[in-house]
C-alpha cells in the first residue's frame, strides 16, 4: 500500500516517486522538516520545506484513509454482506465522503421511520412499490393491513413503504453523488437575523439579509457567519436549488408513469427533504468550514512567519518601557544579552504628571546603564510616551523605537516569565519583553502561544488542533533557518531546534548551568539523553560563537566537516584561510569531492555558508517613527497622509498602525492600483509604508486608509 500512496502522492503534488518515497523514510525515521529540506537535499533531489510539509500532510490523510477503509470493511464483514463487487467499490475509493457513502446502508442506525416499518413487515411492499411495474398500488398495499403489527389503515401502509423507499434513495451512492455535484455548483448560502436580537448584533449587519454561493464564498466571510450563528445572532441555511434536486433524483430511481412512480416521486421528495438535505447541509458545512480554516490558518501561518522573522536591533544594552496612565511607566534596563539589570516606575502622565522627574530619570539611566537603544511598547500611552522620549536631547546616538506588544500581558503572567523572573511582578516581565523583542523579536516571541501574538484572521474560530499544527510547524521552520546560539538561547527557543524538544532542551540548560559554555558541538553528546539521532537531526542548527572548530559557528553540518577537511588539504590551507579568502574556494572544482552520500547540492551549499558562516538571513533593521503630534483617532482628518506600519494580513486587506492607538484598514481594492488577489503580493507584516486617510468613525473606532496615490 506504501507504493500506492508514494505514486498517488507524486502524481498529486507533481513530483517523482522516488522524491516522495524517500522523504516519507525519513519523516518515518524521526527525521523533521527542516533538516531534510536542509540536509538531505541528495535524497529528495532539493525538495524545499513546503512541497516536504505537502508530502508528509497528505500522507497522513491517506493513512487515515485506509484505517476508515478497513474499519468499513470490518464491520460490513462481521454483518455477513460484504460482497466482492461492494468490496471493490471500497477498496476503490479515493475519498471519505466515498467510502462513508458506500457504508451509510451497513451502518448500524437509531431506529427510523423506515426500520419502524420493516419491523411492520412493509419492506416486500417497498419492494414491489420500487419496481415500479403496472400494478394496483392501493389493493396491493391493503393485503398489508395489519392490526396487531400496527398498519391499522391503507395510509399506514403506504406511508411506511414510502419510509423505506425514501432510506433507500438516501442511502444510494449514485444519489448522493449526483446531489453532491449539485451543492458543489449551485448550493448557496443565506443569512438572516435573529430578529430578537437584531439590536445587539450591529458587527454581523453585513450578513444580516445576505445571500452568496456557498463555495465562492471567501474565508473570512464564511468565518464570519458561522461566528455570528454560534453567538445566536444569524440563521444560516445552505441548500442549492431544490426542483433541479429532485430532477435529478427522479433521473436515477423513476422509471416509469404509473401509480407505483407516483409513489416513488412522493418518497424522493421526502427523502431530499427529511434526509439528503439535512445530510448534504451538514457535509457542506463541515467542508466549507474546513477550507475557510485552511485558508485563515495560511494567512495566520505567513504573518507568524513574517513577525517572528522581523529585522532584529542585535544584542544593545536596552532601556525599554512599558507605559501606562495612572499606574506609571515601566522601565527596564537590560544587558547585550537580554539580562534585567534595573527596573523602577515613572509617572511622566496624568494624572501624576510628573514628566520632568521622568526625563531626568530616564536620562540617568541612559547614562549609568550605558544604553544604546530605547524600546517604547505601542498600547496604552504609548504614543505619548514617544512623545516625552523625543524631548530628550541626548548627547550620543541613540535608537528610540515603538515596539509591539501583543502578547506581552500573556508572556508576563506564564510559567515562563515566572521561571525568568519569579521575583518580579507582571509589569517588569512585560518591559523586560518589550525590550527583548527589540534586540531578537524571534528568541522572545517563541515563548508566546502564537495565538495571542495578534496577527491571526479568525483564529479563535478555526479548528484548534491543525491551527497549532501549522503554527508549530513555522515556527519550527523560522527557528532553524536563522539558527541558535548554543551557549545563550532559552529553553524555549532550543526545544523548537530540530530534533530537540522540550525535554532535550532543559537538558542543554542544565548541562550548561552545571558544565558551563559548550565549547564545541561534539560537547553536545555529553548533555543527558543527547543521542546520536539528536545530535544528527540538530548539530547543524545550533551554533557555538567562540569554538575552536570555526564550522561549529557555521550551518555546515559535523557530517560534512570531513568533506571541509578534504577542501583544505586540496589547497593546503587551513579552515579559516579558506574562509576568509574567496580566491582560494574558487580554485576548487566541487566535482572532485562528489561521494555516494555527498552531492552538489550539499557541496554548493557548503561553499555559499563558508563565504559568509552563521550570517543571520533576515533583513537589515529598519528605524521607524510615527508623525509627530498624530496621536489620537480624534487628530485624523480624511485627506491626510503619513507614515505607517503593517501589524496584520487578512485575505481582505491589510491592518495599519499609525500611531492613533487603532489600527487603521486598507481594504484589498486599495493596496495597489492593479487588482490583487493576495494581499501579500504587495505587502508584509512590519512593513513601514504610507497610507492616506479615507474615512474616520470616532465612535466606532474604525480607520479606513488607502496606499493608491
Amino acid at each position: 500500500m506504501e507504493l500506492n500512496y508514494n505514486n498517488q502522492i507524486a502524481s498529486e503534488l507533481g513530483l517523482r516517486p522516488v522524491q516522495v518515497m524517500n522523504t516519507v523514510n525519513l519523516l518515518s525515521e524521526g527525521a523533521t522538516i527542516p533538516f531534510i529540506s536542509r540536509y538531505r537535499k541528495e535524497m529528495t533531489q532539493s525538495l524545499d520545506e513546503v512541497q516536504i510539509t505537502n508530502i508528509r500532510d497528505r500522507h497522513e490523510q491517506l493513512v487515515e484513509l485506509d484505517k476508515r477503509r478497513q474499519s468499513i470493511l470490518d464491520s460490513i464483514e462481521e454483518q455477513g454482506k460484504l460482497t466482492d463487487e461492494l468490496k471493490a467499490k471500497i477498496e476503490a475509493a479515493t475519498k471519505m465522503s466515498e467510502l462513508e457513502d458506500l457504508y451509510l446502508p451497513y451502518k448500524p442506525k437509531r431506529k427510523t421511520k423506515a426500520t419502524v416499518a420493516r419491523e411492520k413487515g412493509l419492506e416486500p411492499l417497498a419492494e414491489q412499490i420500487m419496481e415500479q411495474g403496472n400494478i394496483d398500488v392501493e389493493h396491493l398495499a391493503e393485503t398489508f393491513i395489519n392490526d396487531e403489527k400496527d398498519v391499522k389503515s391503507l395510509d399506514d401502509a403506504l406511508q411506511g413503504a414510502r419510509d423505506i423507499i425514501a432510506e433507500w434513495v438516501n442511502e444510494n451512492d449514485e444519489a448522493r453523488k449526483k446531489i453532491r455535484k449539485h451543492f458543489s455548483k449551485s448550493a448557496v448560502v443565506q443569512s438572516k437575523v435573529v430578529k430578537a436580537k437584531e439590536a445587539d448584533a450591529t458587527k454581523y449587519q453585513n450578513y444580516f439579509d445576505s445571500q452568496e454561493g456557498l463555495m465562492n464564498a471567501p474565508s473570512h466571510r464564511v468565518l464570519a457567519m458561522f461566528r455570528g450563528e454560534a453567538e445566536g445572532f444569524l440563521k444560516l441555511k445552505i441548500a442549492p436549488t431544490e426542483n433541479e434536486a429532485l430532477e435529478m433524483l427522479d433521473d436515477v430511481f423513476v422509471k416509469n408513469d404509473n401509480e407505483a412512480a407516483g409513489q416513488v416521486q412522493d418518497a424522493i421528495t421526502d427523502s431530499y427533504k427529511r434526509l439528503l438535505l439535512p445530510s448534504m447541509e451538514t457535509e457542506y458545512r463541515k467542508l466549507v468550514k474546513e477550507l475557510a480554516d485552511e485558508e485563515a490558518i495560511k494567512v495566520f501561518a505567513e504573518n507568524l512567519r513574517q513577525l517572528l522573522l522581523a529585522a532584529p536591533l542585535g544584542q544593545k544594552n536596552i532601556l525599554a518601557i512599558d507605559p501606562g496612565f495612572r499606574t506609571g511607566c515601566k522601565v527596564v534596563c537590560l544587558d547585550k544579552q537580554g539580562n534585567l539589570l534595573h527596573n523602577e516606575t515613572i509617572y511622566p502622565h496624568p494624572p501624576q504628571k510628573e514628566s520632568k522627574q521622568a526625563i531626568n530619570k530616564i536620562t540617568s539611566l541612559v547614562s549609568a546603564y550605558k544604553i544604546e537603544a530605547i524600546a517604547i511598547g505601542n498600547g496604552t500611552a504609548g504614543r505619548e510616551t514617544e512623545n516625552l522620549i523625543r524631548r530628550i536631547r541626548w548627547d550620543k546616538p541613540l535608537v528610540a523605537m515603538m515596539v509591539n506588544e501583543s502578547g506581552a500581558s500573556v508572556y508576563s503572567a506564564s510559567k515562563v516569565a515566572r521561571e525568568e523572573f519569579p521575583d518580579y511582578d507582571v509589569t517588569v516581565r512585560g518591559a523586560v519583553s518589550i525590550g527583548r523583542r527589540l534586540m531578537d523579536p524571534l528568541a522572545e516571541l517563541v515563548k508566546i502561544d502564537p495565538k495571542s501574538i495578534g496577527v491571526g484572521q479568525y483564529q479563535h474560530d478555526v479548528d484548534q488542533t491543525a491551527l497549532a499544527d501549522s503554527l508549530k510547524d513555522v515556527v519550527e521552520s523560522c527557528v532553524n533557518s536563522v539558527g541558535v546560539e548554543l551557549n545563550t538561547a532559552s529553553k524555549q527557543l532550543l526545544s523548537y531546534v530540530s530534533g530537540v524538544g522540550p525535554s532535550l532542551a532543559q537538558n542543554i540548560v542544565d548541562h550548561r548551568k552545571e558544565n558551563g559554555p559548550f565549547k564545541d558541538r561534539k560537547d553536545l553528546k555529553k548533555v543527558a539523553r543527547f543521542g546520536n539521532k539528536a545530535f544528527e537531526q540538530a548539530a547543524g542548527f545550533l551554533r557555538i560563537r567562540n569554538s575552536k572548530n570555526p564550522l561549529d559557528q557555521s550551518a555546515v553540518h559535523p557530517e560534512s566537516y570531513i568533506v571541509v577537511k578534504a577542501m583544505t588539504k586540496a589547497l593546503n590551507c587551513s579552515i579559516e584561510e579558506m574562509m576568509a579568502d574567496e580566491k582560494l574556494r574558487n580554485q576548487l572544482n566541487l566535482n572532485d569531492f562528489i561521494t555516494d552520500e555527498v552531492g552538489l547540492p550539499t557541496l554548493t551549499d557548503i561553499m555559499q555558508e563558508l563565504s559568509k558562516p552563521g550570517l543571520d538571513p533576515r533583513q537589515k533593521f529598519d528605524f521607524f517613527e510615527f508623525a509627530e503630534g498624530v496621536n489620537d483617532i480624534k487628530d485624523l482628518e480624511v485627506g491626510m497622509r503619513l507614515p505607517g506600519i503593517i501589524t496584520n494580513i487578512t485575505n481582505f486587506g491589510a491592518f495599519v498602525d499609525i500611531g492613533v492607538h487603532q489600527d487603521g484598514l486598507v481594504h484589498i481594492s486599495k493596496l495597489a492600483n492593479q487588482f490583487v488577489k493576495d494581499p501579500n503580493e504587495v505587502v508584509k507584516l512590519n512593513q513601514k509604508v504610507e497610507v492616506k486617510i479615507m474615512e474616520v468613525d470616532v465612535e466606532r473606532k474604525r480607520i479606513q486608509l488607502s496606499m493608491i496615490d
